[in-house]
């Protein structure tokens, strides 16, 4: 079974998860977009008995356009968000693709908010689109 660990930038915070992502999916919400500082969010989604947390996180809870509430956690130390759920009780967490530093994590599955997608960004063919 594969083992990833996704880090923040200084390293204090840490997710390590096992076997592969339930979904690898692109935000293209302007939330997301504000959040990362990028065109987009990237993020893998694991079931939480396959996800080890460790270090001391803060917490930036959002609520989404549906009504979902979302928390974010974020490192203290160096500011870099790497994994967020619905709440503390939530099924599934996600991960920010890019804290795992691996060019080879499996491309994108699934895309949202594709009406708020940057022209300029494109996506496989077989991505499933939600607009």
């Amino acid at each position: 079974m594969t083992t990833r660990t996704a880090t923040c930038s200084c390293g204090q915070l840490r997710v390590t998860v096992e076997g592969d992502p339930v979904r690898v999916s692109v935000c293209h919400c302007l939330a997301c977009q504000q959040r990362t500082g990028s065109a987009f969010g990237v993020q893998a989604r694991w079931p939480r008995d396959r996800v080890r947390l460790e270090g001391e996180t803060k917490v930036w809870q959002r609520t989404g356009d549906e009504g979902t509430v979302m928390d974010f956690h974020f490192c203290p130390h160096c500011g870099s968000t790497v994994w967020y759920a619905r709440g503390p009780a939530a099924d599934t967490i996600g991960v920010a693709v890019g804290a795992f530093a691996d060019p080879k994590f499996p491309a994108p599955n699934f895309s949202v908010y594709e009406e708020r997608r940057h022209p300029w960004v494109t996506l496989p063919d077989a991505v499933q689109r939600m607009f």
